[in-house]
């Protein structure tokens, strides 16, 4: 699995992709020592679905979930989320509005003067 981590992901067609997928699926169920009916039963999938997404074929979105959950491996969504980001002209506008000097109060003048 590992000797594919530094490969040009976006250099690769579709069908092989769906290959990665498949391979890193059937490696984690064979890491966790399931067969493909266990798998299949407890992530709520046909067998022979599970067979296919394993053999890099066309399945839904909602199955690939449902098997990542149930192989725990859903930290692979980490890679989807999307940050908040701010353009640096934004930036710069806020921090010119931003105070950089402090001054002390202006005390009231009350006409008395000590001199």
């Amino acid at each position: 699995m590992t000797e594919l981590s530094y490969q040009n992901w976006a250099s690769m067609t579709d069908r092989v992709l769906a290959e990665q997928i498949g391979a890193f699926v059937k490696h984690q169920r064979l890491e966790q020592n399931k067969t493909q009916d266990i798998l299949a039963h407890d992530a709520g999938i046909s067998r022979s679905t599970l067979s296919l997404l394993e053999k890099g074929e066309t399945v839904t979105m909602a199955t690939l979930i449902q098997v990542l959950r149930i192989l725990d491996q859903l930290q692979v969504m980490d890679a989807f989320v999307v940050q908040k980001s701010i353009s640096p002209i934004a930036m710069a506008k806020l921090e010119r509005n931003q105070r950089k000097r402090s001054r002390n109060k202006k005390t009231k003048d009350t006409g008395d003067s000590v001199w």
